[in-house]
């Protein structure tokens, strides 16, 4: 089983990657942003409080993201793999993770990690708050928070992965065919 955890700051284009790996490997994208957005949409009980937290560029709760992830997996037994996008944010939940795919007798493969400066991050979602539409895009305080709020909380998972020798990290400017095929070299390589 190929399971990928597709790693970087928000607007590093990790959805876009994401398409391309789904097609190449056979794998579900598991992206708890679509997760989250979706229970948004239907307006669920974590839909609100999700919302709310969003809005302000801040994380959602260890304990609900976990739930989600989880349900996931027991949606999918038998998937050839996943694609965690967004997803684990910090090491208590990387940690989660593997417990909850130790007890499918499988583990994380390789993390992907792509980096993208700020400044860069942040006209890329200026921009994609005007074609989506989604209110956390179209605001530079609070996109200039969630980056701040990934540097400081989410980065250090990458030490995590480092110890495993499973971090991989790619350069998340260029064209968007240039870096999938950095990305399937690296998963054709393991």
């Amino acid at each position: 089983m190929l399971n990928i955890v597709l790693f970087g700051p928000p607007g590093a284009g990790k959805g876009t990657q994401a398409d391309f790996l789904i097609k190449n490997y056979n794998l579900i994208h598991l992206s708890t942003g679509d997760i989250l957005r979706s229970e948004i949409k239907e307006g669920t009980t974590l839909g609100l409080e999700a919302k709310k937290l969003m809005n302000n560029g801040l994380l959602v709760p260890d304990d609900v993201v976990i739930g989600m992830i989880k349900s996931q997996l027991e949606k999918n037994p038998t998937s050839n793999g996943f694609i965690f996008d967004g997803f684990p944010r910090t090491q208590k939940q990387a940690k989660e993770l593997d417990k909850l795919l130790n007890k499918k007798s499988t583990s994380i493969s390789v993390m992907l990690s792509l980096k993208v400066d700020d400044q860069e991050l942040i006209k890329r979602l200026l921009k994609r708050g005007i074609d989506s539409g989604r209110a956390d895009d179209q605001n530079e305080n609070i996109i200039t928070n969630r980056i701040n709020e990934y540097n400081i909380k989410t980065t250090p998972l990458k030490d995590y992965y480092r110890l495993q020798n499973k971090l991989h990290e790619i350069n998340g400017i260029g064209s968007v065919s240039e870096i999938a095929n950095k990305l399937n070299q690296i998963i054709d390589n393991l």
